[in-house]
Parts: structure tokens; C-alpha cells; sequence
């Protein structure tokens, strides 16, 4: 069985065939996606999807860092007061985007660190989103990381250094997806430094489609692709990494 640990299924790039992606998906034992937060707009979109398919779809809650207006605040009291009727099995993605806005710095931060509490009180697994921002982040983490955080750094696509310095605070993983499989990403050359413990799969799809496929709509029937790739960083079959990076979700977020 594999799990996509983080697949936008429920945007409108998927109103035409969701329910046959989820349908082919479970055909090829793609059990379980686990959908992260955007903001407001798209909540109910996500819960609607998850109510209609409980066994296969999981929500998170969250804050993208992209979408951290002036107005940040407001969403996230909006957000929060969904715990009240909903059950989560994480906080995200939240994070820093510094790719398309730094003007936001400041207010992504703090947006950032509210959600950091809400993954404590919780006890819930922290998404991560980092563009452009590991320092940032790290600067964050280096002062909220304690041994009641655990968490993904989603859509990884750091350098070794980063990589040490994220499994370092001791309960951090890495989201490993399309990136993998890009040609020149030079990926691969620090995941094979990393044990497969420490990483689970995902597609973030629609977007990231990894090859051959780049330039078109991803989604999380493309996930076996992603295996593949590492299955042959590690020089095992595509049956173990799918077992062993499931394992890795299930513990995290306790699904």
C-alpha cells in the first residue's frame, strides 16, 4: 500500500475526474490521501471530500503561508474554531514563502508560530511548506522546537545540510515527491544520504508532476512513480519502500 501524504484533491483542477482518481487510486492500492489546508476559502471543499470518502481521504488545518494577508488573523480564528467539529490529523501546511512575497515575512511568522501551538496542544504532526525560507524557518524552530513538535518538512527539495539540520530537532521527516524524479534536481544525490526511515511520499498534486509527466496536472496516481524513483536511490524493491514509507506515515500522523 502507498499513502500520498499530501494531495490537493479537493481544487477545482480536479471537478471534472476526482472521483475517478480516487477510484484508480485504490485500484492500485493508493490507499489513504491525506489533504492539506489552504486557507478559508478552501476548507469546506476539503471536508466535503473527506466526508464523502472517510476511509480513504484525511483532513488537515491550516494556514498556507501564501495565503497570509492582512486579514491572517481573522482566518485563522475562522479555522480554529473547526477543531470544535472536526477531527484533524494535522496542522498545515503552514510555513514561510518567501518565493513570491516577502513583504508578508513578518505576519507569515507569526501565522507560522500560531499554528506551531495549535500542532502542540493538539499533539498533532506539523505540515511544513518552505520556498526559499529554510533559514527562516530553522531561525523559528530553533527557538518553538521541543519534544511535543513532530512534523514533515513537505515537498523537500533542500540541500544536505538542510537535511541534518531538519532531522537534527529529532522529530522532523522529510515529504519526498515529483522533485525526486526531475533530471537535474540533484535530489537524489542528497536523499540517498538519508535513511528511508526518515521519509514518507507525496504528491502535492496537482502541482510538481514528476517525470515523464512534468508540464501536465499531477495527481496521486502518479505516487508509484515517486516510489520507483526511490526505489532505486536505495537499491530495494518498490514494495519495500512503499511498506516502509507507509509505516513512516502512519506513525506520524496516527492514521
Amino acid at each position: 500500500m502507498l499513502i500520498d501524504t499530501h494531495t490537493h484533491l479537493y481544487l477545482k483542477q480536479f471537478d471534472e475526474d476526482r472521483n475517478k482518481i480516487i477510484k484508480t487510486c485504490i485500484d492500485n492500492n493508493i490507499n489513504k490521501l491525506l489533504l492539506p489546508s489552504i486557507d478559508c476559502s478552501t476548507i469546506n471543499l476539503l471536508l466535503n471530500l473527506c466526508e464523502q470518502y472517510p476511509d480513504v481521504c484525511y483532513p488537515m488545518l491550516g494556514l498556507h503561508p501564501c495565503s497570509v494577508n492582512e486579514n491572517f488573523m481573522q482566518e485563522l480564528e475562522t479555522l480554529k474554531t473547526l477543531f470544535d467539529t472536526n477531527k484533524f490529523i494535522a496542522i498545515g501546511e503552514t510555513g514561510i514563502d518567501l518565493h513570491w512575497d516577502k513583504s508578508t515575512l513578518d505576519k507569515q511568522i507569526e501565522a507560522f508560530k500560531i499554528q506551531i501551538s495549535w500542532a502542540k496542544e493538539n499533539n498533532l504532526a506539523l505540515v511544513i511548506h518552505a520556498r526559499n525560507a529554510f533559514d527562516e524557518i530553522f531561525k523559528v524552530l530553533d527557538k518553538e522546537y521541543d519534544d511535543n513538535l513532530k512534523g514533515v518538512f513537505h515537498c523537500f527539495s533542500g540541500s544536505l545540510d538542510q537535511t541534518k539540520r531538519i532531522l537534527d530537532y529529532g522529530n522532523f521527516i522529510l515529504g519526498i515527491g515529483g522533485v525526486i524524479t526531475f533530471k537535474n534536481s540533484g535530489l537524489d544525490k542528497v536523499i540517498e544520504n538519508v535513511a528511508i526511515e526518515n521519509i514518507i511520499l507525496e504528491t502535492d498534486s496537482p502541482y510538481l508532476t514528476p517525470a515523464p509527466h512534468r508540464g501536465k496536472r499531477n495527481d496521486s496516481t502518479y505516487l508509484s512513480l515517486i516510489a520507483d524513483k526511490l526505489a532505486d536511490i536505495y537499491n530495494i524493491s518498490t514494495k519495500e519502500v512503499a511498506q516502509i514509507t507507509s509505516q513512516n506515515a502512519k506513525k506520524l500522523f496516527k492514521i
